[in-house]
Formats: C-alpha cells, sequence, structure tokens
C-alpha cells in the first residue's frame, strides 16, 4: 500500500470515528446536564469537517505533475492544515465563548452516568490518536498529523470534562459550573495545540530547511555511488508526504562532462531507490579540488 493510500485510509478511519463520537456526547451532554460534553460534541463536529478537508487534500494531492504543477500538488496539503487549524481555533472561541454564558446562568448538576461515557470517550480517543499520529510519521503528512491533534485535543477536552463532572457531582450544589470551568480551560489547550498544529505547516509551505536526519541520510547514501566524492550543498523542500531535493555532488575533476552526467544519473537514481519518500532529485555536478586540474 501507498503512502498516498495508507493516508486516505486513516483518515476515513478518522471521519467514522468523529461521527459517532459527536452523536454520543450530544445526546449524553443534552440528557447529562453537561456543557463540557456539549463542547465535547461541538469539537467533535468541527473534527469531522476538518478530516473532510484532509481526505479531499489527500485526493488533489494524488494527481501526477502536470505543466502547470511540475512538482505535483502536494502543496495543497500545509493549506490543508492551515484550514484544519482554522477549525480548531473556531471550535475553541465557540467553546470558550459559550462556557462563560454558562458559567454566569445558574443550570442542574451534571449526572453521574456521565463520567462513565467520558471515560469511554478519553480512552477511544486516546487509541484514535496514536493510531493517527503513527500513521502521519510513516506518511510524512503534516495534515495527517494535524488530524492526529485533533483526537488528542478531544481527548484533552474529555479529560477536564471529565475532572469538572467530577468535581460537580461530589460537592453538589454551589459546584454546578465546575464543567463549564472545565470545558472553558480545554478551549485554552485547543488553541494552543493549534499552534502546535500550524507552525511545522507554516515553515513547509516556506521552504523552511528543517530535515536535518534526512540530510545526512542523502550524505551518506551518496558516497554509496562510485564515482561520488562527496557533497557541497544540499536544500531539501518537502510536498506533500514527497521530498524535493538539489544536490551538489563531487566527482573527480579529470573525467569528462559524459562521464559525469552519467554518474549524476547513477546518483539520481540511487538516492530514489534508497530513500522513497523522495521525489524530484536535482544533482549539480562540482569537480572535487582534490583532484581538479586546471588546464588553462
Amino acid at each position: 500500500m501507498s503512502i498516498e493510500q495508507t493516508a486516505i485510509k486513516t483518515t476515513y478511519f478518522s471521519i467514522i470515528g468523529n461521527i459517532c463520537l459527536a452523536l454520543i456526547k450530544g445526546f449524553a451532554g443534552f440528557f447529562g446536564n453537561s456543557y463540557a460534553l456539549i463542547a465535547d460534541a461541538i469539537e467533535s463536529t468541527t473534527d469531522i469537517f476538518a478530516s473532510v478537508l484532509v481526505l479531499l487534500g489527500f485526493k488533489y494531492a494524488e494527481r501526477p505533475a502536470d505543466e502547470n504543477h511540475p512538482y505535483g500538488h502536494g502543496k495543497i496539503e500545509p493549506i490543508i492544515t492551515f484550514l484544519v487549524v482554522a477549525f480548531l481555533v473556531i471550535s475553541a472561541t465557540v467553546i470558550a465563548y459559550e462556557s462563560i454564558e454558562n458559567i454566569q446562568t445558574p443550570h442542574k448538576v451534571p449526572k453521574p452516568w456521565t463520567l462513565i461515557v467520558l471515560g469511554i470517550i478519553i480512552l477511544w480517543k486516546e487509541i484514535s490518536y496514536r493510531v493517527v499520529i503513527k500513521k502521519s510519521e510513516e506518511t510524512n503528512s503534516t495534515s495527517l498529523k494535524a488530524d492526529a491533534w485533533h483526537h488528542r485535543s478531544d481527548a484533552i477536552t474529555s479529560i477536564m470534562a471529565f475532572i469538572g463532572i467530577s468535581i460537580a457531582v461530589i460537592f453538589g450544589e454551589g459546584y454546578e459550573t465546575a464543567d463549564d470551568w472545565a470545558a472553558l480551560m480545554a478551549s485554552g489547550f485547543i488553541l494552543y495545540n493549534s499552534y502546535l498544529i500550524l507552525r511545522p505547516a507554516l515553515g513547509e509551505i516556506m521552504d523552511e530547511q528543517r530535515y536535518d536526519d534526512l540530510l545526512e541520510e542523502i550524505r551518506i547514501k551518496s558516497l554509496e555511488v562510485p564515482g561520488i566524492t562527496g557533497t557541497e550543498k544540499c536544500f531539501i523542500r518537502k510536498a506533500g508526504m514527497k521530498f524535493h531535493v538539489d544536490l551538489h555532488a563531487m566527482v573527480d575533476g579529470n573525467i569528462s562532462v559524459t562521464k559525469g552526467h552519467d554518474i549524476a544519473h547513477l546518483l539520481q537514481d540511487h538516492l530514489n531507490k534508497e530513500i522513497p519518500n523522495l521525489e524530484h532529485v536535482l544533482i549539480h555536478i562540482e569537480p572535487d579540488d582534490a583532484t581538479h586540474q586546471d588546464y588553462f
């Protein structure tokens, strides 16, 4: 299975899970007198739309390179990540606003059975986070990582809701707003996570050089090719789940242009074979100063 197919399959997992949880949280919050659970349901609803956006982004990114997009369509992914972050910020703002409204409005203590519902939700969302974050690492997908953090932020809001409802249930009258305060605190966590998701996506779209491990691997693999004596500049930029590389490789300065050209193609093929996540590899040949002789 390709990394693109893996990412798409993982996104379907997120969508189905979020639909089920949004319904469960909504009903449990309404009948259990818990706004923290209703806030959770609001976030899960936005998660559904966010996951659909991620899915559409993956579908678009699968398109092959064309005349107008010679490097493919992978740059759609960080753009989708920005939209996903926007959904997170909107949901956090709505939750915070409604929490403040509910804190100022007298209401009943949440039902004790809502704690059981929350316990199950927390467990499921943490499992979902671990599944999706693992797949995001396998595919190098920033938008899939954003989707994973949707699950983690959902688990955080559920934990806050669990604490708030527990306080309200245990202490009773006078502590009815404890779960509303919990929802308000959860909105702060969501906003913080939004920044953590946004930062790498911004770096990707700005072609920020932040792939030191991959750069070192490219340099090591390059020396495995006969005729390559070293490497100089190496620029890496990410587009979707693939990396584009501009590499300056050194060869014997006394060989012919044709021989240098052949070595460059050998190096390109070797890197694409040994490092599957590489897409376009552009090789610039440099004469090795130790072997170069000046004929002029």
